[in-house]
């Protein structure tokens, strides 16, 4: 893959706006986190409908979509305020029901019957539609969860860290893989994306982790072994991620998911590596950190 000066421009000069952004909803508050990460939830969202439309050769209703999208923000609603004092209850036989469950189970049982009652949608459409909530939501949930829930010693130091360094990770693996592949990457990683080499790869995942490590250690906020751990999930799933992205691409026919963002693509171009990433590093923070 030759490096081409203009297209690293463009992707640089996007990439430092795109970083403003981020790290603005990453560590001014809780608040600016939830919003940042509700745009991203449904940004994707949009993009994997119009991937899953093309995919399967179908038009999902634009009724059913909006109620995806509800559902989904429900769900980031219940992760970021799970036991809030104006929560309002129903009671039915004798027991007290919080509205925001039962507006799920609703919207869930809508979904149920929206499409797989329909026999207009292809069943494997059904199936991506209803994957969605996994590969999407569950990410986004799961990174609010962590800025959110997640302390250092049960205070409030370090809420916002686990995040960054994801993000950070991501960041660093796919700038120093690209370089890297751009530069001396000559053997092929995959047919699945054609510009990944082995040499960007291997650069990407080994420059992640020693400047995560340095980071890590110059922070003093948990080990430096932790630190390690998690540039290698983010290395080795981001890869996974942005390879089931660039499959799913391919099957329907599209380079880009989106065109928001110049020389990245769309919002699922851009988060592809975050969205496979961040449930195996919370997995990693809940058992091994906690």
């Amino acid at each position: 893959m030759a490096f081409n000066l203009q297209t690293f421009k463009t992707r640089a000069l996007t990439a430092i706006l795109f970083a403003v952004v981020m790290l603005l909803g990453l560590l001014w508050n809780k608040w600016s986190l939830i919003l940042l990460f509700s745009f991203i939830n449904f940004g994707c969202w949009w993009e994997y409908f119009i991937l899953v439309e093309k995919i399967n050769q179908v038009k999902i209703a634009g009724t059913l979509k909006y109620i995806f999208l509800l559902m989904s923000a429900l769900v980031l609603y219940c992760a970021a305020w799970p036991h809030e004092s104006f929560d309002v209850y129903f009671t039915v036989s004798g027991n007290e029901i919080n509205w925001k469950y039962f507006l799920l189970a609703f919207l869930f049982l809508l979904i149920i019957i929206y499409t797989f009652l329909s026999k207009r949608i292809p069943t494997k459409a059904k199936w991506m539609s209803l994957a969605g909530f996994v590969y999407i939501t569950m990410p986004c949930v799961m990174m609010i969860g962590l800025r959110t829930y997640f302390s250092l010693g049960n205070t409030e130091v370090g809420l916002e860290v686990i995040p960054c360094g994801i993000i950070f990770s991501i960041w660093i693996n796919d700038t120093m893989a690209y370089l890297v592949g751009s530069l001396i990457g000559k053997t092929p990683f995959s047919k699945i994306s054609a510009k990944k080499t082995w040499e960007g790869t291997i650069g990407g995942a080994v420059l992640c982790i020693g400047v995560i490590a340095l980071l890590g250690w110059w922070s003093k906020l948990y080990t430096v072994k932790d630190w390690i751990w998690i540039a290698s999930i983010c290395a080795i799933f981001g890869t996974l991620g942005d390879l089931l992205e660039s499959k799913l691409k391919r099957m329907a026919g599209v380079k880009d998911s989106g065109s928001i963002l110049p020389g990245h693509g769309g919002f699922l171009d851009r988060f592809d590596s975050f969205l496979l990433a961040t449930p195996v590093v919370c997995l990693y923070v809940y058992f091994f950190i906690r």
